[in-house]
């Protein structure tokens, strides 16, 4: 008999009593961090916008006057939206145990959803340049002339709102959360989309069920395995920083 590596990991676990399943990526590490941070860092953006109106006209205006303010509000949003799809992982691996099609369905949408809210990011990452090298009117006439043009992107907006449903109603069901927490997952869906979008009630609502139900689990996540050691601890806290430093500078060179 042929000696797989199916058959050598049910004989390892069969006669030695462990499970010798490769670990999963994204890991215990980055899917619990992400779950935990990811839902805090845009929450903390959604905060920081709230005094502002939503509407486009209303957040170029806020940034002329306050950039630093609004810069810092997108980009906690920005950076919490990347975050999440080590989360959005983590979660969808979860279901699959008992409910595979609801994880796949639920996982993929959720992450193209994800990707279509950082190109929304990008164009008004643009549209406050706009403001900077030119000027407050143009480029409030640049985007309400050109907003709603169709881009590839546009096709991905059921995924960001139906993402999250089906992430909350696999999560439900695979009793990877009660009924409560799948609600507060559930109300991802109705966090606003597109460009230039500010904090309104259903903002604030979204957001905070997204922390209600991903916190507690990436918490949960994190405490299922081993404790690292203090040595551990300042490696790998040192690789990342020294990770983050060397592609923040790259990334300003580019």
């Amino acid at each position: 008999m042929i000696a797989t590596p199916m058959t050598v990991r049910r004989y390892i676990r069969d006669h030695v009593g462990v499970n010798a399943d490769p670990p999963r990526f994204p890991g215990r590490w980055l899917g619990g961090v992400a779950l935990v941070l990811g839902p805090l860092l845009m929450l903390a953006g959604v905060l920081l916008r709230v005094r502002y109106h939503f509407f486009f006209p209303d957040q170029l205006a806020a940034y002329a006057d306050h950039p630093t303010l609004i810069f810092a509000a997108y980009s906690l949003f920005l950076a919490g939206n990347i975050v999440l799809w080590p989360a959005v992982a983590t979660l969808a691996q979860r279901i699959a145990v008992t409910k595979p099609v609801l994880a796949v369905w639920g996982g993929a949408l959720a992450t193209f959803g994800l990707f279509a809210r950082t190109f929304h990011a990008g164009v008004d990452h643009l549209a406050f340049q706009l403001v900077r090298v030119q000027d407050l009117p143009t480029a409030t006439s640049a985007v309400g002339d050109s907003y709603g043009a169709y881009h590839i992107m546009s096709a991905l907006s059921a995924a960001i709102f139906f993402g999250w449903i089906v992430l909350a109603v696999g999560a439900w069901r695979a009793g990877v959360m009660g009924l409560p927490r799948a609600i507060a997952l559930g109300l991802m869906a109705a966090l606003p989309l597109g460009v230039l979008k500010g904090t309104t009630p259903l903002s604030i609502v979204a957001v905070a069920g997204l922390a209600v139900a991903l916190v507690p689990l990436g918490v949960r996540v994190l405490r299922e395995g081993p404790a690292p050691g203090a040595r551990a601890v300042v490696g790998w806290t040192a690789a990342v920083l020294a990770t983050i430093a060397v592609m923040a500078v790259v990334g300003t060179l580019g």
